[in-house]
This record gives structure tokens, sequence and C-alpha cells, in this order.
């Protein structure tokens, strides 16, 4: 038997009461976030929520919360910030700031509902180095909409 190469993160249970972090299914990218609160978001309302978890992420890697599908896809549930970053030297409680993009129905959720996901990724520190031009590519400046399917909106 071998031993598991996975990075180990060391997890503070702010409250043993709620589950700690898991994966629904085997190769999920995202594990379970929980609400430590009960919480009733309003229409387009945003509402920060605890979820009774702190984390110690080794060097080289960041925490990235995104949305849970189902939530966006039946309520209209995402993350503000999307996705929320957690850095390797963040030790306090991960927090989600959600919002309700629902235009008529609050929201209620409750606590150990799940909310979020975590997705753990290792990053790479870059040095940067200023330049007076860069070199070219196929795409160049292109931005948004560059690749096609999108129109902007007519200039007001």
């Amino acid at each position: 038997m071998t031993a598991d190469p996975s990075p180990e993160v060391l997890l503070l249970r702010l409250d043993p009461d709620l589950p700690a972090p898991a994966y629904a299914h085997p190769g999920d990218a995202g594990a379970d976030l929980v609400s430590r609160i009960d919480v009733v978001i309003p229409p387009q309302g945003r509402v920060t929520v605890p979820t009774g978890v702190a984390i110690a992420l080794p060097d080289g890697f960041a925490a990235f919360v995104h949305p849970r599908s189902g939530l966006a896809m039946r309520h209209g549930l995402t993350i503000v910030n999307a996705p929320g970053t957690v850095d390797a030297g963040y030790r306090g409680e991960i927090a989600v700031t959600l919002l309700n993009t629902d235009v008529e129905h609050a929201l209620e959720l409750h606590r150990g509902d799940r909310i979020a996901q975590l997705v753990v990724q290792r990053v790479e520190r870059v040095r940067f180095v200023e330049a007076e031009t860069l070199p070219g590519s196929h795409r160049g400046d292109g931005g948004f909409g560059s690749s096609g399917g999108w129109k902007a909106a007519p200039s007001v």
C-alpha cells in the first residue's frame, strides 16, 4: 500500500458541530463548505456567511472559493467575488459573500447547508519585469469577445 500523495492542509474546525470540508464524490475538485449560521438573503441582496473553518495552506498553494452549481441553477445564488481567494498566509475563518440574483424571492439558508466549494491549487509566484514592448502573439491585444460569439452593446 502506498502513502497518499495528496498535499496536507491543516484544518481548524471553529465549530466542532459542523462537518469539515469534504469531497462529495471521488474525483471532485471542490470540497463542500457549509454555513455556520441561519441566514435569509433578500432578493438581489448579499450576505457574508461564515463557514466555521480555518486552514493553513502550504506555501505555493492557494484555495479558491467557488459557487455551487446546483444553488446557482435552482436559486440564482452566486458568490460576489467568485472565485474568492484564500492565500497561504491567511489563518482566519473562511467566509463566503453570497449574492442572491433572484429579483423576487429571498433565499433561506440554514446552519450546515452546503454553500460553496473550496478548490485548493498550486500557484506560482512570479517576478514582474517591466518592458518597453511585449512580444507578439496570435491573439494580440484582443480582449472581451475577441474569439467571437459576443457582441458589445451599442454605446449610449
